[in-house]
């Protein structure tokens, strides 16, 4: 089963800006933790980060629902320049509620020079049909509250042109 969660947004910068900031900055800014959710703290194999086709592992720290350490592999799925991404989490290295596997988008629309929307768009893959409705449950309500903590993290880092990592 699939559960899709959607938000919108805007952000008042370039189009590039708006494209890179949430996969080629410092994934440790955006992803900052919230309640059952660990902080990231780094990522590693990290070198042809943001290419289609390339992954990373990324570091999470303690939480009341993981020890810490390496925590999922990122995929570059696809990659259209200033327009959309689709990543994909996986290889969890904790159990996640029967999830196995997210898939990440962001797609981006230039609607003036200095305005951009954003559909940001988490698909949570799980096999389970036990834990459906805790699923169902945990997207519509958790993952949607993370996803507004994130997308405000990713304002933020815009707001202070944080520096790309990653090509």
């Amino acid at each position: 089963m699939k559960f899709k969660v959607k938000r919108k947004t805007e952000f008042e910068c370039s189009l590039e800006r708006a494209f890179k900031t949430p996969m080629l900055c410092d994934v440790a800014k955006v992803h900052s933790g919230f309640g059952l959710m660990p902080a990231v703290t780094h990522c590693t194999d990290d070198e042809h980060w943001g290419k289609p086709g390339s992954t990373k592992k990324v570091w999470v720290a303690a939480s009341p629902t993981q020890k810490g350490g390496f925590a999922s592999v990122d995929h570059v799925i696809e990659r259209i320049e200033n327009k959309y991404w689709k990543i994909e989490v996986s290889d969890f290295q904790s159990w996640m509620l029967g999830f196995y596997k997210f898939t990440g988008e962001w797609e981006t629309t230039a609607i003036s020079a200095n305005r951009i929307q954003v559909d940001y768009t988490y698909t949570l893959h799980s096999q389970l049909a036990v834990l459906w409705p805790l699923n169902w449950l945990f997207a519509k309500i958790f993952w949607k509250r993370y996803m507004i903590g994130v997308l405000e993290n990713i304002r933020e880092m815009i707001k202070n042109n944080e520096p790309y990592q990653y090509n």
